[in-house]
């Protein structure tokens, strides 16, 4: 079983679309819960709206109050109406919703006989139900009651794709409808902090999101644009405004998703499972298409940002398994942009054996150090690893540190008159 779930502000709207198909014999109100009844036992648009009444005028600035769930078993399962209902009740008391107001519409229009849920996402109070991990926990609660009511597991068909859809071809007609596509799988699907770590996901399916500021009226006015690349990662059409884009994807939007990914990564910690892959690969493969070739094997793609003259300034590692992208930055030092800058691109290429067993030892021991020093929270000191591209490119090269050391030294003696 497949669960839907979406927000709006029409609550009109929604009750129409789905009493157009009973008015039609395509569907029936079929449970109800915390709703008004008529005396003659019929249900009118009029008569669900002031079920709902009461929750949306108490509504404390929640934007889109209105909750529209459907519940999609596979085709092949026979379910009954009592069974419908008590998939309905089930569901929204797991999910968090079985005190609302709600009403279950079956439709019939399909070879999928499926249920809609029509309910308030704010309590009698006003006050929003939170929706923290919900799709998370919506598939949980989905595979649970297939168990309960024996029906087909949805697991291995929709649910278990990585990257179930292709990269966007800036040649084609419905380039704006290939990019809404991918952002929405996007921001459904994974997780990620900062706009650099979700360029280096967009940068998979050939797109990339800009800021954009302006003066307008003389208020500054700030957006997100997006764009097609090319597998170099140039941009190839013209900038798509978050606006314009069916789905919710500017700024504001992308700051509250960037919150939720926080608590999920704080709550459940994929990076220690990445951290120890990446670290444990860069040991065993110090070139640099092995090295992606072995975490790809292991459901982990690797993003690197590198400026004109070949340096290296970032790196993401994009983790399927948990749907969660990371800056190298995040996972430690030992593997931030600048490690693998000198991995990949200063060290000699004719390096001998016994060199690169004490530079190993070397690496091996720091790690160790490193672990033993308490991780400390995302500061200003890694931005420019956290913006990646959308900061300038020319970085500077670091000084070497021995010839630090023989300045310190001149200046000792020099003698002081």
């Amino acid at each position: 079983m497949i669960a839907k779930i979406g927000r709006g502000n029409h609550l009109k709207g929604v009750l129409l679309y789905n009493y157009e198909k009973v008015e039609k014999d395509q569907g029936n109100i079929i449970h109800w819960h915390k709703m008004m009844e008529s005396i003659t036992g019929k249900f009118t648009i009029p008569l669900l709206e002031r079920s709902f009444e009461p929750y949306l005028i108490a509504n404390n600035k929640t934007e889109k109050p209105i909750l529209h769930i459907s519940l999609n078993p596979n085709p092949k399962d026979v379910v009954s109406d009592e069974t419908f209902n008590a998939l309905a009740e089930n569901y929204m008391q797991e999910i968090g919703y079985g005190d609302q107001p709600y009403v279950v519409f079956k439709h019939t229009d399909t070879e999928r006989a499926h249920i809609h849920i029509v309910s308030v996402c704010v309590d009698e109070y006003g006050k929003r139900i939170s929706d923290s991990f919900e799709k998370v926990r919506s598939m949980k609660v989905c595979r649970k009651l297939e168990k309960q009511f024996k029906l087909t597991s949805a697991i291995g068909k929709k649910e278990k794709k990585d990257i179930p859809i292709q990269k966007v071809n800036a040649k084609t007609d419905n380039l704006k409808q290939q990019i809404a596509s991918v952002l929405t799988f996007v921001n459904e699907n994974y997780n990620y902090q900062t706009f650099g770590e979700y360029n280096a996901l967009l940068s998979f399916f050939n797109i990339t999101s800009q800021e954009v500021r302006g003066i307008i009226h003389g208020k500054e006015k700030r957006g997100l644009v997006y764009f097609a690349t090319d597998s170099l990662g140039k941009k190839v059409s013209n900038p798509f405004k978050s606006s314009r884009l069916s789905q919710p994807v500017g700024l504001a939007d992308l700051h509250r998703k960037f919150k939720k990914a926080k608590d999920f990564i704080n709550t459940h910690k994929p990076q220690k499972r990445v951290r120890e892959l990446v670290r444990g690969t860069m040991q065993k493969y110090q070139n640099q298409e092995d090295f992606k070739k072995y975490l790809q094997n292991n459901k982990i793609s690797t993003f690197v940002r590198e400026n004109k003259q070949g340096r290296i300034y970032g790196i993401s590692f994009i983790d399927h398994t948990s749907k969660t992208v990371f800056n190298g930055s995040r996972l430690g030092k030992d593997v931030s942009a600048n490690v693998f800058n000198h991995l990949w691109n200063e060290a000699e290429p004719s390096i001998s054996t016994s060199v690169k067993q004490n530079y190993a030892e070397h690496f091996t021991e720091y790690i160790e150090n490193e672990l033993k020093i308490k991780e400390q929270s995302f500061s200003n000191a890694n931005i420019i690893e956290t913006l990646g591209s959308l900061l300038p490119t020319d970085i500077p090269e670091e000084k070497d540190n021995d010839t630090v050391k023989k300045k310190h030294k001149k200046k000792r003696g020099v003698k002081r008159r």
